[in-house]
């Protein structure tokens, strides 16, 4: 009886010290979870449109480069320039359609603090500038609510009409021609400089000096690889126009390396890639051919 007795006390004590064992391997095994990598921001995890990076830092202390995660896009607001700085926003097929446009106007945006400038779009009336939308209402036409969500002063900026109806739209139209087919695209747009040109009438500011008329537009697409990943597939397609009359309907002639607009505006796109596989992409300008206009949902 004290044999058994002695027997079963050893097998449980046997027990224990596998079970101890097998924890301790594992968890060198294992151990923690890793940090998150490039792609993996934990405050930006889920949220699309600021996936691949946040092109100037912006956050919510300041005023000049204050971040703004809307549903549809996300931007940086200038409040002394009363522009953004740039907005971003992921592009895909599910979000075009034939959302009805008719009858929405520009509103100021309600999501800025109290104390910035709240422009209203009276204030571009009359002066030669369109209302240019850097986020496309095109581009968000699966609904209505996605649609006017563009619609608000936060996302526009004082745009030449040769600018804004020629050159720039239409390589709003190629990149959507590129999400019909399928692709996924990350998309970066904004004004850089002072002073521009429209239907005659040249200006540094607009609506009493509040509005900062820019010298030039400009535009970034990363175009994923298959699976939605970046690498050798990858392309980069980036564009610089002047804010003026001379912009004509050949958006391919103002096609420039993203470095370029990295250079241009101080920003950095798309850090939250693999450097390796995306820096020398940045280096050089997108050549490839431009197909013929197709019709796009508007």
């Amino acid at each position: 009886m004290k044999r058994t007795h002695l027997s079963w006390g050893t097998s449980l004590l046997l027990v224990a010290a596998l079970v101890l064992y097998y924890v301790l391997e594992n968890g060198r095994q294992t151990g923690p979870s890793p940090p998150p990598g490039p792609s993996q921001n934990p405050a930006e995890v889920g949220y699309p449109h600021l996936r691949w990076g946040n092109p100037s830092g912006a956050d919510a202390g300041n005023r000049d480069n204050y971040l703004m995660e809307k549903k549809y896009y996300a931007l940086s607001y200038n409040n002394t320039k009363g522009t953004p700085n740039w907005v971003s926003w992921r592009l895909v097929r599910e979000d075009l359609g034939d959302a009805d446009r008719e009858g929405l106007v520009f509103q100021p945006d309600d999501g800025l603090p109290g104390g910035f400038k709240r422009i209203v779009t009276e204030e571009y009336s009359g002066s030669g500038f369109d209302r240019g939308h850097m986020c496309p209402a095109a581009d968000r036409g699966s609904d209505m609510e996605a649609l006017k969500a563009t619609f608000v002063m936060t996302n526009v900026v004082p745009q030449s009409a040769a600018n804004n109806e020629k050159g720039w739209e239409k390589f709003e139209s190629y990149c959507r021609s590129l999400a019909e087919d399928g692709k996924e695209l990350y998309v970066v747009s904004g004004p850089q400089g002072q002073g521009g040109k429209s239907r005659g009438k040249s200006a540094d500011f607009i609506a009493h000096g509040q509005v900062v008329v820019p010298a030039k537009t400009w535009k970034v697409v990363m175009e994923l690889g298959r699976g939605g990943a970046v690498d050798a597939n990858t392309r980069l397609i980036a564009v610089v126009m002047p804010n003026d009359e001379t912009v004509d309907n050949n958006w391919g002639k103002y096609r420039v390396a993203v470095r370029a607009v990295e250079q241009l505006t101080g920003y950095h796109f798309f850090d939250r890639a693999d450097p390796a596989v995306l820096d020398p992409l940045k280096e050089q300008a997108d050549a490839s051919p431009i197909p013929p206009p197709r019709e796009h949902h508007r």
